[in-house]
């Protein structure tokens, strides 16, 4: 009985309290359904550009390889927040053990910090086909390629192994509740008793290497697009790379943008319900838009989900 006591004690004061965003909202039901509605839409619109990308033949070159790894990125991204806090509203539970977080935080950054890299890979990809299309089979061949969504991954996961032990490690004597509906690190750093200073600078340095690198790396590739789309004497030619390359932008804007409200502006920017709603903007709603904004926009992709849709409406006739 005693070690029965002992052990609910301990899990009690082990366990974490995510206070999520239903929390804050009126109509808390409405708001599930229609996060689990967006959260269908993300799934299905990446897992079909991933399908597609695989399937066309027409598609295997080096930009919608990069495709397919973002959205293999954002089908993991949007899976690591998202079931648990609809599950945790259905089923009127809110917590979460020490090593489930540690380990979503973990999932989270490597998948944040990859997506970073990933997109000015994506970015240097654009570089090499408009300004040198006749060394870009060699430049960018299937070799390269693998290398540098391997690197992109790679420097994710140091991110991922850097941050969340020493996050974890932290001693939390405060309130057990994270105003936020995951494990994100800042919003669990200010649950310790500890002083977190030292560590915060070196975190904010870290993003901002994080986050200097890949924007050195576009804006550098996108200044030397401008100039040669610039140079161009087809109009034709000017429209179709501003068109490969707008998406790309589009998305970056999108993942950026909140990437730095979140790590880079000082604490008096941020309240719990800004951080949510942010957070809310770059681990659910882009996931959602960057299939659409790469096959919407993109008449490789819309031409190969065509073909897709006459192959499987020829299949049902030969059946009947």
């Amino acid at each position: 009985m005693e070690n029965t006591t002992w052990m609910t004690n301990h899990t009690e004061r082990t366990d974490f309290v995510l206070v999520g965003i239903f929390s804050q909202s009126k109509h808390p039901a409405l708001l599930c359904v229609v996060i689990f509605g967006v959260f269908l839409m993300a799934l299905s619109g990446n897992i079909i550009l991933i399908l597609l990308i695989h399937s066309d033949t027409h598609l295997h070159t080096p930009m919608y390889f990069f495709i397919s790894q973002l959205s293999l990125m954002d089908v993991m991204y949007i899976s690591v927040t998202v079931p648990k806090m609809l599950m945790d509203q259905v089923m009127g539970v809110n917590k979460i053990s020490l090593p489930e977080c540690g380990m979503k935080m973990f999932l989270y950054v490597t998948l944040a910090g990859s997506e970073f890299f990933l997109l000015a890979s994506m970015a240097y990809d654009r570089y090499v086909a408009i300004c040198h299309p006749l060394h870009y089979p060699v430049l960018m061949n299937h070799r390269v390629c693998l290398l540098l969504a391997s690197g992109c991954w790679f420097l994710g996961s140091v991110d991922g192994f850097l941050f969340t032990p020493i996050t974890m490690t932290f001693p939390f004597c405060r309130s057990r509740e994270i105003h936020h509906f995951f494990c994100e690190v800042p919003a669990v750093l200010k649950l310790s008793c500890s002083d977190t200073s030292l560590y915060e600078i070196f975190m904010y340095l870290c993003c901002v290497l994080m986050l200097l690198i890949p924007v050195i790396i576009i804006s550098g590739s996108y200044y030397f697009i401008l100039l040669t789309i610039h140079k161009m004497n087809s109009a034709e030619g000017r429209k179709k790379a501003f068109a490969t390359c707008s998406s790309h932008i589009t998305v970056v804007t999108l993942f950026y943008g909140a990437a730095i409200y979140t790590y880079m502006l000082p604490n008096f920017y941020h309240t719990p319900e800004k951080d949510m709603m942010v957070s809310v903007f770059y681990t659910i709603l882009t996931p959602v838009l960057s299939p659409l904004i790469y096959s919407l926009r993109n008449k490789d992709v819309t031409g190969a989900l065509k073909k897709m849709l006459n192959v499987g409406t020829v299949f049902q006739e030969t059946i009947k």
